[in-house]
């Protein structure tokens, strides 16, 4: 594994800032699509500290990678070539590291100060078009905005983990997000097999703030009796999970109904809990419109123009396929049972 920026090979165009698990994550997920990358870890060390950080990195790569080929997914033989890659920087040379760079993820630990003082290394170090970006699970894009010179090329950019195998990466903006910024960013991760999508200011991204929703109710149906956490979790991954595979959050309340949603929030909120299950005005307004989705050829999407039986075929095809995938598809039975 590189540990020297330096040398006849060009700089890395990729930087992670903390090399902690994010980091290496990150880094991960650019070596694997052929890029070079700097992580730069900007405390100050003695020699003996800066080695076993660098230890714990290089083993924690390599070990992400050899998961990896023993999976099939990587040969083996091409394990080293991989890790070769990543290029793990000290204190004391990140300002050359990070001069060279054209994207840089900011993962240091979810304290304010310590935002504040890497965002002031990045304003030294880094090039003006740079882009600047936080891999924050907790901060705001807006709270952050403020430490960065020129905000326009700053926004979070939130990995799911492991960053090296989920495909979507969340971009969250602020109101001074530069557009092309947001367009680069994405041809970036897009150029790494990655599927960016954006979202504005807002507190849990997408997928968190989702899935703490539907965490909690789990969790509160094991503590209230109603079923266990086996038949809660076999529930989840073959009825839950494979549908929203599928199809999309809100593409599934077209496809079944926004009427269908709007009455069974009423009688979850009569019967559960009315805050928790009180449908959104958006759904009311929807069923007063009669635009109910797939069935009245408007809902959240506009279905206007749309080959509908071609898109319930491709529907049930990806159904089919997790299915399949699962192990659970059984084929129609070839005699008729009495």
């Amino acid at each position: 594994m590189a540990t020297d920026p330096k040398g006849s090979t060009p700089p890395a165009r990729f930087v992670a800032v903390g090399a902690g698990r994010m980091g290496r994550g990150i880094a991960v997920a650019f070596a694997w699509a052929g890029h070079r990358i700097g992580v730069v870890d900007l405390r100050p060390r003695e020699a003996a500290g800066w080695q076993r950080l660098r230890a714990e990195a290089e083993a924690e790569i390599r070990g992400s990678l050899e998961a990896l080929a023993q999976l099939g997914a990587v040969q083996p033989e091409r394990v080293d070539a991989i890790a070769q890659r990543v290029e793990l920087v000290p204190a004391a040379e990140a300002p050359a590291t990070l001069a060279a760079a054209e994207l840089v993820f900011e993962g240091v630990p979810e304290r304010l100060d310590a935002k504040r003082e890497a965002f002031a290394v990045l304003g030294r170090h880094c090039r003006a078009d740079a882009i600047l970006t936080s891999t924050t699970s907790s901060i705001l894009v807006t709270d952050l905005a403020t430490l960065v010179e020129h905000p326009e090329r700053f926004l979070n950019v939130h990995w799911l983990n492991p960053a090296y195998v989920i495909p979507v990466v969340e971009l969250s903006t602020h109101p001074g997000t530069a557009p092309e910024i947001v367009a680069r960013t994405r041809a970036l991760l897009e150029a790494i097999g990655k599927l960016p999508v954006v979202c504005g200011p807002t507190p849990g991204y997408i997928v968190p703030r989702l899935q703490a929703l539907v965490m909690n109710e789990a969790a509160r149906m094991v503590e209230e009796g109603a079923a266990t956490a086996e038949e809660i979790d076999k529930a989840t991954r073959y009825g839950l999970g494979l549908r929203f595979s599928a199809l999309g959050v809100v593409e599934f309340i077209d496809y079944g109904g926004a009427d269908i949603l709007h009455h069974a929030s009423r009688e979850m909120s009569a019967s559960v809990d009315r805050a928790r299950y009180a449908a959104p005005a958006v759904v009311d307004r929807l069923v007063a419109e009669n635009r109910l989705g797939l069935k009245t050829g408007s809902g959240f999407y506009d279905y206007a123009g749309r080959d509908v039986a071609a898109y319930r075929r491709d529907v049930l095809a990806r159904t089919l396929g997790a299915l399949r995938h699962a192990g659970l598809w059984k084929p129609a039975a070839e005699e008729t049972l009495s």
